[in-house]
């Protein structure tokens, strides 16, 4: 399987087609049978996790059955071709599932056909959640200091937010330099450790997901920086 995943940062007087293409796109992207799972989603400030909604940066995310229908996805497709005719900077990114626990929209989109037990190179996560209205007050005001902690961990490489809705369902997108780093910062780090405890206790979350994935592919920028992904 492909997991494709990119972030386009539109130009400011293009904004309003980032919008109407969020509702058009989706024709498309239904109509296409080869597609297995797909999102169309906005992104935090800067395409960061824990900072409000950026109307510059999109997203989408896409899985495929082999990198030949990907490609032609991404050279051919009206989906595509709006995104980069109206974006100024992209950052994509080419995943294979190593493991994923949880479902996204009632789905299990990832399936993992290699396993995650000898990777020893650079590895991604994507965490998403759908939240509680009631609860979206509390999340938010804890998500911070978890979200800060994972910019300053060691191994730490990227990490993007993004989501269908900026409030509702949110998605994190993070890149490590390996397993053992990444695990660091999840089990080993106070505020992200605790956060999670409060997600269990308080029942923040209506349905949520977990994935990793080896790296197999990438190209472009993100907030002017190139993105090295090669181990």
């Amino acid at each position: 399987m492909i997991v494709a995943l990119t972030i386009t940062k539109f130009r400011s007087f293009t904004i309003p087609f980032a919008f109407i293409g969020m509702a058009v796109l989706r024709l498309p992207l239904w109509l296409n049978k080869r597609c297995r799972f797909w999102k169309l989603m906005g992104s935090g400030k800067d395409a960061q996790v824990d900072l409000p909604a950026d109307y510059r940066h999109w997203a989408i995310l896409t899985t495929w059955d082999n990198r030949e229908t990907y490609d032609d996805f991404n050279f051919r497709s009206f989906v595509m071709k709006w995104f980069n005719f109206f974006g100024s900077e992209s950052f994509t990114i080419l995943l294979n599932p190593l493991s994923s626990h949880g479902l996204w929209s009632g789905k299990q989109p990832f399936k993992t056909q290699i396993s995650d037990i000898n990777h020893t190179e650079k590895i991604a996560v994507i965490t998403r959640a759908a939240i509680r209205f009631n609860k979206l007050k509390e999340f938010r005001s804890n998500v911070k200091r978890a979200a800060e902690a994972m910019r300053n961990a060691t191994g730490f490489i990227l990490s993007a937010g993004i989501g269908e809705n900026p409030f509702f369902d949110q998605a994190t997108f993070s890149i490590w330099e390996n397993m053992e780093s990444m695990k660091a910062y999840a089990y080993q780090s106070f505020d992200h450790s605790d956060v999670i405890k409060l997600t269990r206790a308080r029942k923040w979350y209506k349905e949520e997901l977990f994935a990793r994935f080896a790296i197999i592919d990438s190209w472009g920028s993100l907030n002017g920086v190139e993105i090295n992904t090669n181990n």
